[in-house]
């Protein structure tokens, strides 16, 4: 390749990686972990007694404890924990067994995370 359509198709091989790169380093990570209602972790902050912040009906802000840190989720990623929470409440063994409700929520997230911010693509509850 020589001349201005050589330099031309150099650019574009050029931008393309650069646009790889970056996108490789904005990519959804998974995040596990405990699902809280994000109020209540607020006012249990000190004592970090989260044992007791377990969603409820009407929680509407959640967090997600990690092993490392915790992750506020996104607005929409809100309304998909609400969504995946019914769900996993109107399950057929917490129907059955009511004390299966009082348990720790685990969480699968994929999602991308900005300080302690996370942009939920899709959660999983367990």
């Amino acid at each position: 390749m020589s001349g201005a359509h050589g330099k031309g198709v150099r650019k574009i091989y050029a931008v393309s990686a650069l646009l790889f790169c970056v996108t490789s380093l904005t990519s959804a990570e998974m995040w596990t972990g405990q699902l809280f209602d994000a109020n209540c972790v607020r006012q249990h902050g000190e004592a970090q007694k989260y044992e007791e912040c377990t969603p409820a009906e009407r929680t509407a802000s959640f967090i997600l404890q990690t092993s490392e840190r915790m992750l506020k989720l996104d607005a929409a990623g809100d309304r998909k924990a609400t969504v995946a929470w019914q769900e996993y409440m109107s399950g057929a063994d917490r129907d059955v067994n009511p004390a299966a409700r009082c348990r720790g929520l685990s969480a699968v997230i994929q999602g991308t995370v900005t300080g302690d911010l996370i942009k939920v693509d899709h959660i999983l509850l367990r």
